[in-house]
């Protein structure tokens, strides 16, 4: 019997050592993939070389495995988007390993409205930036995030005032009072420029910008200008995280214009005879006193998760701007969330979103001055003389009543209140249900409401003339905007053999109420309630427009239909189709039909290039569409209407008489805008070279504009009517070369370039039956449109010299005898137009395992600027009441009665716009962080131009006063640090 539980025993003894000597020989290994901001990656494919063994990360990116192999194992990793990878694993040793965005990957979707397409399936003219490629640093705006990054897309930043947001024109100037501003999409939201201040910069996902007519034609008349489509971010499904973005910035000003100083100014005021009596004895550096540095601060707390077919995304958000300027700022706090539900066994999925914005400005109060000079305060700053004290002996504000209107701009930044408050509310509804294989029906429900106030208030202390006189000046503004949208859609996709289709319709109503008041008093006792309390006024000093309001609204219906069709995956077709009906049109023209269509061909699918090793890919495109235009339209801009028009006295009793103040136009419709085309998308040497090649050519027809009408026949001399053309062309082109590409480092050289071209083909036409021949209408300061020239073409007089007098003189181009300075002079010649013909941008990005580093350099040139502020500052005959330049004194000019291209100059600039640093910390022992990133970045670094002027980056978006400089708030230099950090 003992020897039976020795038999047992030893077998057991036997195995538990066989076991023991077999897992002694089995190694244990671990690891952990993450992204490029060093996020957890669920669900990666790890493949054991070796051995075969295949496993998957969990959600934290984690994985373990067991072999029995002794020495280093391989393991190929890949994930859907990112780069494949092979790594060496050594057991018992930490391994981290991060994986590279596939910025190639053909799966890479676009969002070209209304749907998405592979990045590889689309034929038409679109950039797309992802969140990895926006300009870092602090900023109050997201297109400050995209200047540089796409080709024809000219971003303009005029001046840092708090507040105020960049212009953006893609592809030029399409219309004159149509509207250039591109239409806004995001997450399915529509609206003007303004609904950008409620996207949070560290929120955005990735950009979409649509810039030929077959992609924007799918969005009918609101597309003419092009449209910027923005992707916010989500969570992940069964991921939850807290991110922390943080930006804080110094902002300082680089340049000032160079006046005379206190001295200065009195050694040249003795040689101009100016009395003593206007040397004050002060030596005040006004500019100085107006200006600060400024700091600006953007803070963002974001959480979100899901599970079980439910995930969202929450955030807060707070933009915090003090001005250069003193007492200017701006704070813009945003609150979002979004959220997907999916029911029905995922045949159903629920989006929501939700956005509300309050918005609080404190302007530097503009439009401020002398009658002959209104400007803003940093260019009164340059015209008051510096021997002016800030205060009279009594503490009050220095006014000199020797000068006409003159003011103390100090005395103005100090006490005028030039307030604005703004609430934003808007919130969107989608439901996509699946009927049946590749057949769903959508519905897509939008509402935004804006509600804004305005308060201004002037005091007598503020030294300015209309104040003083009227005892102080107060009014508000209020105005109330309401938008709804909705849409019903059908999407059908099959694919059947070697076709593919994609084919979406859908129904849509879009609804707009504006209303608003205003109310202005004047003559106050005291300075106290400002604005606040308008009954405080003097109700004697009320004149009309003191007091007025309004409401309209404007609707658009609108039909739409768009096929994507795709054979072998090489031949690729799209096509749309849009009718939309808008209320702001004649009863002639309410509708307006928009078609498009373009097609690709992917050369690098073909059979003749499978043994090619130069090419990856080689897609080319092509395309046509007609897009309208209603923007810059007012409600009833169709419509005869009447107006206010004083007061008459018929037998002692006062009656109202009214006048009309509007043509009716019935025939006013849509301007319509036909866009060709053609382009390349190429990629070389395995795909380190990509590049993409566009040329356009663009008509505008039936050209929106203002015309001056014969009176009679017509009541009122004005008429908005549909009359003249304006033709674009242009060549863009963008590149990127990854220099280095390995698993720790990479180095990418890019950038992007455009030519463009623009001209007035007509402007003459007839309304009614009556001919109008217009042309050399006034577009800027000496800047005309004329027909076959370029818009804003400076049309101008030629400077010679200065006489005896020291008074100027300029040529008389037809030896007449006779300076002819009208519109149509033959004494004036065509030098150049205000209209910038190339931009360009170099954008390299470097990383080297958790560090990395990017700039962006950009300019534009081939435009010129009328220096307005030059002669202002220049004539010596103003010393004696104000400054004048130091560049003046050599010039030696006493008067002009001439506006001449002396004061013109070229407007080509090189500016670097951004420096960054980034490091992202490892954080692998840090219990609750995964992700750690520090950054340091810089903007407005240096700028290179013969432009005097503050700075050559002006407004050239259109509109009269394009490319002249009548002073500007000064552009600053910013130095920011940053920091992101994801909580687990």
């Amino acid at each position: 019997m003992k020897q039976v539980y020795l038999y047992k025993y030893g077998l057991a003894i036997l195995a538990l050592l066989f076991s023991i000597n077999a897992f002694a020989q089995s190694s244990s290994y671990k690891g952990r993939v993450v992204d490029e901001r060093n996020l957890p990656l669920p669900g990666v494919s790890i493949k054991v070389k070796e051995t075969a063994q295949g496993i998957t990360s969990d959600n934290e990116g984690n994985f373990q495995f067991t072999s029995t192999n002794k020495g280093p194992l391989t393991l190929n990793i890949s994930y859907v988007g990112y780069d494949a990878i092979e790594k060496s694993i050594i057991a018992g040793q930490d391994f981290t390993v991060a994986l590279v965005p596939d910025t190639k990957s053909l799966s890479e979707v676009v969002v070209i409205g209304y749907g998405t397409v592979k990045k590889s399936d689309v034929t038409g003219a679109v950039s797309t930036i992802g969140s990895k490629d926006l300009n870092p640093g602090s900023v109050t705006n997201p297109l400050q995030q995209l200047a540089g990054k796409a080709a024809g897309v000219n971003i303009t930043q005029t001046g840092s005032e708090p507040g105020t947001s960049p212009s953006v024109r893609i592809r030029g100037i399409t219309s004159l009072i149509g509207g250039n501003d591109p239409l806004v999409v995001i997450d399915g939201i529509q609206g003007n420029m303004d609904l950008l201040t409620q996207v949070p910069p560290s929120e955005i996902e990735s950009v979409d910008i649509l810039k030929d007519a077959s992609a924007t034609a799918i969005y009918g008349s609101r597309g003419a200008p092009g449209v910027i489509i923005i992707t916010t971010r989500k969570s992940k499904a069964g991921k939850s995280s807290v991110d922390y973005t943080a930006n804080t910035s110094i902002d300082v000003l680089p340049k000032g214009l160079k006046t005379l100083d206190a001295d200065q100014w009195w050694q040249q005021a003795q040689l101009y005879n100016v009395p003593a009596s206007a040397n004050h004895g002060s030596n005040t550096d006004w500019y100085n006193l107006l200006t600060q540095t400024g700091v600006t601060q953007n803070h963002t707390i974001a959480f979100g998760g899901g599970a079980n077919n439910f995930n969202y995304r929450a955030s807060l958000s707070a933009i915090l701007q003090t001005g250069s300027v003193i007492k200017s700022n701006y704070k813009n706090y945003i609150g979002r969330i979004q959220a997907t539900q999916k029911a029905l066994d995922d045949k159903l999925t629920l989006t929501m979103n939700l956005n509300n914005g309050i918005n609080n400005t404190n302007y530097s109060p503009t439009g401020v001055g002398r009658e002959s000079f209104r400007s803003n305060l940093i260019s009164n700053a340059y015209v008051t003389r510096p021997t002016d004290p800030v205060y009279n002996t009594d503490g009050s504000y220095y006014s000199d009543p020797n000068v006409f209107q003159y003011i103390n701009p100090y005395a103005v930044a100090n006490t005028v209140v030039n307030e604005n408050h703004i609430n934003s509310l808007f919130g969107s509804l989608r439901a996509d249900l699946q009927l049946y294989k590749g057949l769903s029906v959508g519905w897509f429900g939008s509402w935004r409401k804006v509600d804004g106030n305005s308060g201004y208030y002037l005091p007598a202390a503020s030294t300015v003339s209309t104040a003083i006189d009227n005892q102080g000046i107060a009014n508000i503004n209020n105005y109330h905007n309401d938008e709804k949208l909705m849409d019903i859609s059908l999407n059908y996709k099959v694919n059947f053999g070697d076709h593919s289709l994609d084919a979406v319709a859908v129904y849509e109503t879009q609804a707009q109420t504006y209303n608003g008041n205003f109310a202005q008093a004047k003559g106050f006792i005291n300075d106290i309630a400002t604005y606040n309390a308008l009954q405080l006024g003097d109700l004697s000093k009320v004149t009309p427009g003191d007091i007025s309001s309004y409401k309209n609204d404007r609707s658009l219906v609108s039909f739409l239909g768009r096929i994507n069709y795709s054979y072998k995956n090489r031949y690729l077709l799209t096509a749309s189709y849009r009718r939309d009906g808008s209320s702001v049109f004649g009863v002639n023209h309410k509708w307006g039909d928009f078609p498009s269509g373009s097609i690709a061909w992917k050369i690098d699918e073909e059979s003749f290039m499978k043994d090619q090793h130069i090419f990856s890919t080689l897609k080319l495109r092509g395309g046509y569409g007609i897009t309208g235009n209603q923007q810059g339209l007012s409600p009833q801009g169709s419509l005869q209407l009447v107006g206010y028009s004083g007061v008459t006295y018929f037998g002692g009793a006062p009656i109202t008489n009214f006048v009309v103040s509007q043509n009716a136009n019935p025939d006013l419709r849509w301007e319509t805008r036909k866009q060709t085309n053609i382009g390349i998308d190429f990629g070389l040497f395995k795909g380190r070279l990509t590049g993409t090649i566009d040329a356009f050519t663009a008509t505008t027809d039936n050209l929106l504009f203002g015309y001056t009408v014969p009176q009679p026949p017509f009541p009122y001399p004005n008429i908005t009517a549909n009359v003249g053309s304006l033709l674009n062309k242009g060549l863009e082109l963008s590149l990127s070369y990854d220099v280095i590409k390995t698993q720790n480092t990479t180095l990418t050289l890019a950038g992007n370039g455009s030519l463009l071209k623009n001209k007035v083909l007509s402007l003459s036409g007839s309304i009614a039956g009556v001919p109008l021949n217009t042309n050399y209408v006034p577009w800027g300061i000496n800047s005309y449109l004329i027909e076959g020239m370029p818009i804003g073409s400076f049309n101008i007089l030629q400077h010679k010299g200065k006489d005896a007098a020291n008074a100027e003189t300029v040529i008389d181009q037809n030896g007449d005898g006779i300076i002819d300075q009208g519109n149509q002079s033959p004494d004036r010649v065509i030098e150049g137009s205000a209209i910038p013909k190339y931009t360009y941008a170099f954008t390299p990005s470097f990383r080297y395992k958790n560090f990395d580093a990017s700039m962006v350099w950009r300019g534009s040139g081939g435009n010129k600027i009328y220096n307005t502020i030059r002669p202002s500052l220049s004539y010596f005959e103003n010393l004696g009441k104000s400054n004048v330049l130091e560049s003046a004194v050599p010039l030696g000019l006493y008067t002009s009665q001439y506006s001449s291209d002396l004061w013109l100059e070229n407007g080509a600039f090189l500016r670097w716009e951004n420096l960054s640093f980034g490091y992202t910390v490892k954080t692998e022992k840090i219990k609750y962080v995964s992700s750690l990133r520090l950054s340091l970045t810089g903007s407005n670094l240096l700028l290179i131009t013969k432009y005097t002027g503050i700075d050559p980056e002006l407004n050239v978006s259109g509109g009269s006063g394009s490319g002249s400089d009548g002073g500007i708030y000064p552009r600053t230099r910013t130095f920011s640090l940053g920091l992101n950090v994801v909580f687990k």
